[in-house]
């Protein structure tokens, strides 16, 4: 069953902490009301007793968010998102379980907010491992000294309490530890201080189009070249392969002319005369 209510949802134009104020207006339910909401809903998909329950814990949502501050992410996102997560909690609740609703939630809100800070904290992800995911979210607070580094004790013991290799606590934070770097400069491009990635990240190969283009065109002046050469006759076939297209430098008009028993300036009349032909032929393929 999927809904849609009109919540008082912050977002980029709206002022959080109006937001704030807004939701305290919205009464918390008892326990009774809270299992007549949520058996309405799960009986008969009662849209407006789906709305009591979430306004109800929006609170709840704005408080969990609050603990997300420190990762320089907007506020009015991470309530968002911690929203979804609520009623994806309201969705899924069973008031025959005995737990109430505000037990349920917390964890597919933290859920839903956590999805958010790592898909957004970092361009480059800094946690994909359900190790890295329990080490990104608890080794800031579990440092004894923030601004420094850990010590080899510390790491020992925090590697033991989230029950993670020491190496895995070393790398995320030296990963949380590092900063973000513009690719490109705003600044001064004559100061060294603004030598930006963009300048060495730059891939100097051509473009796969242009590749393709390249290509395509070498195999045509290939063809052609072929097509003609097999246009002339034996001789002057052999004289301009003997002198244009031998690795070995080619032929000089005095060899072939020995070999013809001809002379070098017959040899060049030849040779211009064919090369005349093939340019000919070679232009009309393109």
């Amino acid at each position: 069953m999927s809904y849609s209510l009109s919540l008082p949802i912050p977002s980029a134009a709206d002022s959080v902490d109006h937001y704030l104020r807004a939701i305290k207006a919205f009464p918390l339910l008892t326990a009774e009301e809270e299992h007549d909401f949520a058996t309405r809903l799960q009986r008969d998909g009662d849209l407006e007793a789906a709305k009591h329950l979430i306004l109800s814990h929006l609170r709840l949502v704005a408080s969990i968010a609050r603990g997300y501050a420190g990762y320089g992410l907007p506020q009015a996102d991470l309530i968002q998102e911690g929203n979804i997560g609520l009623m994806k909690a309201v969705r899924r609740f069973d008031p025959e379980r005995g737990v109430r609703l505000v037990s349920f939630a917390v964890h597919w809100i933290k859920a839903e907010i956590n999805e958010f800070v790592l898909r957004n904290w970092r361009l480059v992800k800094v946690a994909t491992t359900k190790a890295q995911r329990k080490l990104f979210f608890n080794l800031r607070s579990m440092k004894q000294n923030i601004s420094g580094s850990l010590h080899p004790d510390e790491i020992a013991e925090i590697a033991r309490k989230l029950e993670v290799k020491p190496a895995d606590v070393i790398e995320m934070e030296s990963r949380m530890g590092g900063r973000d770097i513009a690719l490109e400069s705003n600044g001064d491009d004559d100061s060294d201080d603004n030598w930006s990635p963009i300048a060495y990240l730059e891939d100097q190969r051509p473009e796969p189009s242009l590749f393709l283009a390249d290509q395509q065109i070498e195999i045509m002046e290939t063809k052609g070249l072929q097509h003609a050469l097999d246009s002339l006759d034996d001789r002057s076939r052999h004289i301009v392969e003997s002198r244009w297209l031998r690795d070995d430098g080619g032929a000089t008009l005095h060899d072939l002319a020995a070999e013809y028993g001809v002379s070098a300036e017959r040899i060049r009349q030849i040779e211009q005369k064919a090369l005349q032909k093939m340019k000919t032929i070679f232009a009309s393929q393109f």
